[in-house]
């Protein structure tokens, strides 16, 4: 099988890398991106090139070791490799080649012995401990050979509880030798778009502290684990799920997770739990029907974040809130496995034909309901980071204006007490926690733009920061409990006054157009209403590109400007009136 152009620039960059240096490279691969060919490929290469080399390949999960150990023989038929994994009842500790569990040889160095490649898969779940199981191997190995070479692989670079894994005086590896992203992946047409939906059922996660970077399992279980919010989420996700043919429920907590599926089952849909205790053999079949298309779908707690290769999930519904940037993004990745229209093959194909076998198959999108409000927490999942360690508890210090008729749904700094968008006096004491109404974030930066509809609009006053410059309309369109914001410059001359003026024709308003802001204001019934805007990602919050307009049709004989974007002239006129 001919390798993808991003798995041999990934090999090549190792061995560019160890041409020039004797460290530790880590490589950054999206999920569902082929990293168990790549590692096979460097493996037979690695062998191939130096025969009297002895490589290990490590992971956490028997189905990770049985794949890697499965893609080797698939890429090198008679290749010199053995399984040392208990829990496939193989100890083949002398081969030249080895497929290992961490569970099972964490203290077997000396029985293994000279080791010069140790490749780790899902590096990211390595600890900075140097007592836990990694810690200790690789400390025996390196006693043994003190030359052995590291390369990690991971679709998340930085640890669940910490900092980049290229970073600080504990990291691991030196440095990231290679990326391919989920955004790079989606274009190329090699992985399935995401889509998120704001969501109407979320979690009050007041009162749930912090422990190792995430919130303690416990108390998030018992704030989570609520039976009249479980009722309303899965309602909600089956209303979301009636066309999607796969679903995959993150949960918080064991019982949290037969809760959903018991809830599921409710609404007449097949579902199956797995989670740490799974017997094996019912973990395996489950996770087999699951993956047949015979299960619609699976609940589990912890389990399925890493190493599922299902590519027919097409829904995750995640009622699992976590501060780990790392379980964030694995997460919705178990969504971005591409499944083409019939017939297709996608290596023999350009991007754009990739994209449109994608869009014309079964599954042309993920839906990630993101009830935990992650995705407002970390970003778009393509560009999310983790937090920088420090001595507090991980909350980000932001919160967020009421998203009602007593706010606007405005972010705004911890210690803020007037929100300056639209003047709500915040309590003097506000406990940090996730609202009853999760946010509408884009979870793609780079996603297509979609249509919402608008369930009111309003229009205010908006001081730009330069006294230099003219005011702008600030207008918020709630959509659903998210409030989506756009400005309008009545003011300003050029393509601004002209985008204004177009928008008051397109909503019935009279001539002559308002030649100032309050002006605007003070003639806006005027003005038809909004009932669908399009959106589109910019960062962590949204672009509106046009809107559909109730009532009869305006009479449009403003000059067509080239897009509903601002321009570069107008992002000039106004970088300090948009606050992104």
């Amino acid at each position: 099988m001919a390798l993808r152009y991003y798995q041999r620039e990934a090999i090549d960059a190792i061995f560019d890398y160890w041409r020039e240096e004797a460290g530790h490279p880590l490589v950054d691969m999206a999920t569902g991106t082929g990293k168990s060919i790549t590692m096979a490929t460097l493996t037979h290469e690695l062998i191939t090139g130096w025969p009297s080399l002895r490589v290990m390949n490590i992971a956490h999960r028997e189905e990770l070791v049985e794949g890697n150990f499965g893609e080797l023989v698939n890429v090198w038929p008679f290749a010199p490799a053995g399984i040392y994994a208990a829990s496939l009842g193989r100890r083949d500790a002398h081969f030249q080649i080895i497929f290992a569990q961490i569970q099972t040889v964490h203290n077997k160095a000396a029985e293994i012995g000279s080791i010069d490649v140790l490749e780790i898969d899902e590096v990211h779940l390595v600890p900075s401990d140097a007592a836990t199981m990694y810690g200790r191997l690789i400390r025996d190995l390196l006693a043994i050979n003190p030359d052995m070479k590291i390369v990690g692989f991971t679709a998340t670079p930085y640890r669940l509880d910490s900092g980049r894994l290229d970073e600080g005086d504990d990291k691991m590896f030196d440095r990231v030798v290679y990326t391919y992203g989920i955004a790079q992946g989606v274009e190329d047409g090699y992985l399935a778009p995401l889509s998120s939906k704001g969501m109407a059922t979320s979690f009050d996660l007041s009162g749930v502290g912090s422990l190792g970077g995430d919130y303690k399992k416990g108390a998030l279980a018992l704030a989570v684990d609520k039976e009249e919010v479980t009722r309303q989420a899965v309602a909600e996700a089956m209303a979301y799920g009636q066309n999607r043919r796969t679903a995959l429920f993150f949960c918080s907590g064991v019982d949290h997770a037969d809760h959903v599926r018991d809830e599921v089952r409710r609404h007449g849909r097949s579902c199956e739990t797995v989670h740490g205790g799974t017997p094996r053999g019912e973990r395996r079949k489950i996770l087999a029907d699951f993956k047949a298309g015979r299960l619609w779908g699976v609940t589990n707690d912890a389990v399925l974040t890493v190493g599922t290769n299902i590519p027919g999930i097409d829904l995750i519904a995640d009622l699992a809130p976590t501060k780990s940037t790392s379980r964030y993004v694995q997460k919705a990745g178990r969504g971005t496995r591409p499944v083409y229209r019939a017939g297709f093959n996608p290596d023999e194909a350009t991007a754009e034909e990739r994209r449109e076998a994608i869009a014309g198959g079964p599954k042309p999108n993920c839906l990630y309901l993101d009830y935990a409000k992650n995705v407002s927490y970390h970003g778009p999942v393509d560009r999310a980071q983790p937090k920088t360690p420090g001595k507090g508890d991980g909350t980000a210090p932001v919160k967020q204006c009421p998203q009602d008729e007593h706010g606007c749904g405005e972010l705004v700094h911890i210690s803020v007490m007037k929100c300056p968008a639209c003047g709500y006096d915040f309590p003097p004491s506000e406990d940090v926690k996730i609202t009853s109404h999760a946010a509408d974030v884009p979870i793609l930066s780079t996603a297509a733009p979609d249509w919402r509809p608008v369930k009111s609009r309003s229009f205010r006053f908006h001081e730009a920061k330069d006294d230099t410059k003219p005011p702008s309309v600030k207008i918020s369109y709630m959509v659903g409990y998210t409030a989506i914001n756009s400005w309008m410059c009545p003011q300003h001359t050029g393509f601004a006054k002209t985008k204004a003026d177009r928008y008051w024709l397109e909503h019935g308003g009279n001539r002559p157009f308002p030649s100032s802001v309050m002006e605007w204001l003070e003639r806006q019934n005027e003005l038809l209403e909004t009932t669908e805007i399009c959106v589109e990602p910019n960062g962590k919050f949204w672009n509106v590109k046009s809107q559909k307009v109730g009532g009869s049709p305006a009479n449009d004989s403003v000059p067509e400007a080239n897009n509903d974007n601002y321009s570069p002239g107008m992002a000039e006129i106004l970088d300090d009136c948009i606050p992104f």
